[in-house]
């Protein structure tokens, strides 16, 4: 065993919690931006859709060239030709929702409600099914509950949710993971050497 592997759990507890006291201000800063962003898509819903819209679709335009580009080559590995079909849509797609936001919008919305509906319900049965041997199973049946509500409501206002459901929910996200990160980093911080 090497010597820069911990032996043990409390060994690589140790070692990690040094680590993050080290660069607990890289966390703390870290964390001020994300929950700031998150604070704006909060406040300009609108704008934070549109921004996540056009994000996916580069994503998506730059993915499918890059796979197409590397299948060039691999020709005669098999499966090629489906990948190929795989980044052409992938481009076609990313296309469409960076040259139609609007529709974009529309779409990714509907793929959400979609999202929080299957997970709302696996939440609800998983709680259902493990509510006896599990005494926090009560959480899990409100986070299915209320993914089944916030499916819901977003359904029942479409197509006008579309405009701001998505930057809602992305910026309530990154404003928890922001307020995660910097109470992570002062916690940290009590325990920076000296």
């Amino acid at each position: 065993m090497s010597d820069n592997v911990p032996s043990n759990l409390e060994e690589m507890r140790r070692l990690m919690a040094a680590e993050l006291a080290k660069h607990w201000k890289l966390f703390l800063f870290q964390g001020i931006i994300v929950g700031l962003l998150g604070a704006i898509a909060i406040i300009v819903p609108q704008v934070a859709t549109l921004v996540v819209d056009l994000f996916i679709g580069w994503i998506f335009v730059f993915g499918g060239i890059v796979r197409g580009l590397t299948l060039f080559r691999g020709r005669s590995l098999p499966g090629t030709f489906w990948s190929l079909l795989a980044a052409v849509l992938a481009v076609i797609f990313g296309l469409l929702l960076v040259l139609k936001p609007a529709e974009g919008v529309l779409t990714l919305t509907m793929i959400m409600v979609a999202f929080f509906i299957i997970q709302g319900v696996i939440s609800v049965l998983l709680a259902l099914q493990f509510r006896a041997h599990i005494r926090s199973w009560g959480w899990t049946l409100l986070s299915g509950i209320v993914d089944l509500f916030l499916a819901y409501l977003i359904w029942r206002g479409w197509p006008d949710t579309a405009s701001w459901a998505i930057g809602l929910l992305v910026g309530i996200n990154m404003l928890f993971a922001g307020m995660a990160l910097i109470f992570t980093a002062l916690a940290a911080r009590n325990g920076a050497p000296d």
